[in-house]
């Protein structure tokens, strides 16, 4: 059985963190961010298809989609595939997720851009319960610094 980190914070409420992607995979996501706009799409669009649990892949997909419906369909997918991580590492549907730890980085910004995708179709309540569910997982949120979709 696999170890998963669920730690507990000061005030009991657990804390769940993601494991790291592979390196190789974290490597050529990092190359194709380098390459023009339309070679960028189809090798983040290769990656995506070669590793479709990896969350990062599918935020890139989401960060370099084409409209915003591609974009929407990208963080939607990252954000169930994140939910499945998380479950898969101890979380239970409660506690933090936190910007914080770097492994957990690219699932928030699926659920960020799913929340700003939202908001950009019309889906005032989804953007919502998006935006809520970021505070609940991190009440920190959103990061200093951080570039909203």
């Amino acid at each position: 059985m696999a170890s998963h980190d669920v730690r507990f914070g000061g005030s009991g409420i657990p804390q769940t963190v993601l494991p790291a992607e592979p390196e190789d995979l974290l490597a050529a996501l990092a190359a194709a961010a380098s390459m023009p706009a339309a070679e960028r799409h189809d090798e983040v669009s290769r990656i995506v298809a070669s590793s479709p649990r990896s969350l990062g892949a599918w935020a890139a997909k989401g960060d370099i989609a084409r409209d915003t419906i591609e974009a929407y369909s990208s963080f939607r997918v990252g954000y169930h595939r994140g939910l499945d991580a998380l479950r898969q590492n101890g979380w239970r549907g409660s506690g933090y997720v936190r910007w914080s730890e770097p492994t957990n980085q690219a699932f928030l910004r699926c659920l960020d851009g799913l929340r700003a995708m939202a908001e950009e179709i019309g889906e005032t309540d989804e953007a919502e319960r998006c935006a809520l569910f970021l505070r609940q997982l991190d009440p920190d949120w959103p990061p200093a610094g951080r570039k909203r979709p």
